[in-house]
């Protein structure tokens, strides 16, 4: 068979333009992985996560001595409990003191009439004396209330906390994902700067230069957006700790382990919001008896007297016991049974919220075991695809026998997998965060 030159010399020529490019597209074999605990080359779920939930701990810290809201309910909670002593008070002695300055005149049949200027000054002390139990149960009311402002306190911490800690992983998240976008970029300008050295030799091959140059592009652009996603995140994050972010190295690894079903159930009637309902319906029985004492006979004792200067000079004083029997009021019974009923009315809604929160745990927690599941079997996928995709390269390197269209789809496919690990990843640590914060507190599981 006859050989053309004029093909040989283009065959030559490709020869040699392979040669020369070996050595770059050696060197787009890597072996990249992620931050350490989260390599998927690795067991995801492991890693030192001390220092990260350390960091953690500080800026939930911050947050709270930041938040204005929680300085609002704190206020709030100090009110209520004025308030409570406000009403104990109440059950002590009260003392008055009145004074009129002006003129009087007094006039009666078959008695001399008197008018002229007059000063006056008295003292009243009073202090109830039987009451039905109403101051009592009044600030048994007022004091459960306190009770559950302070909870409502702690329920805003732990609210700032999580939105704290969640703001936090995303942008853990985002950046990992940053990374791995990073890394898929370096991958396709190493083949780019391949196939510019292929194509120098063989322009016939310019079509896979621009199929890389485009995938290379798409990777850029993905870095961009990803990394627009973490300044977002650290936007809202700067509001809860101010300025001073703290690195995100090693939260891959703080909320690995996802706790029994059984222990959060069990912690679940003691979290603060169901604590706050249990107060307020707790408050709204004392004010149902407080409502049934007013109705009962009102016993006072009570000390006064008086001293006028002036036209009808003299002294006054008196002392004794005071009481008040309601006899009947047609509205006694309608305002006790409403008392009653919101009483009624708060238990049920506890009794809700509890179970609402119970069912909402069981399905996190589900979410939570998926979630790292998922991460588990993609790192499986991802050690299949490693060898997938530098296998395919070496073939691709090798004259041809794979096409650029299989290198560039088994890099996209890896690379998807790497980012479809991050979320993984962190979507189970976003669920125990919700978790904990479900039970007795994310804040209290970081102290």
């Amino acid at each position: 068979m006859t050989v053309r030159p004029s093909y040989t010399l283009r065959l030559a020529g490709v020869l040699v333009a392979a040669a020369v490019a070996l050595p770059a597209v050696a060197r787009c074999i890597d072996d990249e992985g992620l931050e350490p605990g989260a390599s998927y080359g690795g067991k995801p779920l492991a890693g030192d996560a001390g220092g990260p939930r350390v960091s953690l701990q500080s800026m939930v810290q911050e947050a709270v001595r930041r938040s204005q809201s929680i300085g609002a309910a704190r206020l709030l909670a100090e009110a209520a409990a004025a308030d409570v002593d406000e009403t104990r008070m109440s059950s002590r002695p009260q003392a008055g003191l009145t004074g009129t300055l002006g003129r009087v005149g007094t006039s009666a049949p078959n008695t001399e009439s008197v008018s002229g200027n007059q000063a006056r000054l008295g003292l009243s002390i009073s202090a109830p004396l039987f009451d039905g139990g109403r101051i009592t149960q009044l600030t048994d009311w007022r004091t459960h209330l306190a009770e559950a402002a302070r909870q409502g306190q702690l329920s805003a911490q732990e609210q700032v906390a999580l939105q704290t800690v969640s703001l936090a992983l995303d942008r853990s998240r985002y950046r990992m994902q940053a990374q791995v976008y990073q890394q898929y970029s370096r991958k396709m300008s190493c083949l780019v700067e391949a196939l510019e050295t292929i194509v120098r030799a063989d322009k016939g091959r310019t079509s896979e230069l621009v199929q890389a140059q485009k995938n290379q592009q798409q990777a850029d652009l993905q870095q961009v957006q990803t990394l627009s996603m973490v300044r977002q995140i650290e936007v809202k994050l700067r509001r809860f700790v101010g300025d001073g972010l703290p690195p995100t190295e090693g939260l891959s690894s703080v909320l690995l382990d996802v706790p029994k079903l059984d222990e959060l159930l069990a912690q679940a009637d003691r979290a603060a919001e169901i604590a706050q309902l249990d107060q307020q319906a707790e408050a709204a029985d004392s004010y149902a008896r407080a409502v049934v004492a007013g109705q009962k006979p009102q016993v006072n004792w009570t000390v006064g007297g008086s001293k006028a200067k002036g036209a009808g000079d003299g002294t006054n004083w008196s002392a004794g016991v005071s009481f008040n029997i309601p006899l009947y009021n047609a509205s006694n019974d309608y305002s006790s049974a409403a008392a009653r009923k919101r009483a009624e009315a708060a238990r049920l809604q506890r009794a809700d919220a509890l179970e609402g929160r119970r069912f909402r745990m069981s399905e996190v927690h589900e979410q939570a075991t998926s979630a790292f599941d998922r991460a588990q079997r993609v790192i499986s996928v991802l050690r299949d695809s490693d060898r997938v995709r530098n296998f395919t390269l070496q073939q691709w390197q090798q004259l041809g026998r794979r096409s650029l269209f299989d290198v560039m789809a088994a890099e996209g496919d890896h690379y998807g997998l790497r980012v479809a690990y991050v979320n993984a990843l962190y979507d189970g640590e976003q669920a125990n965060a919700l978790l904990r914060s479900l039970g007795l507190g994310i804040g209290a599981w970081l102290q």
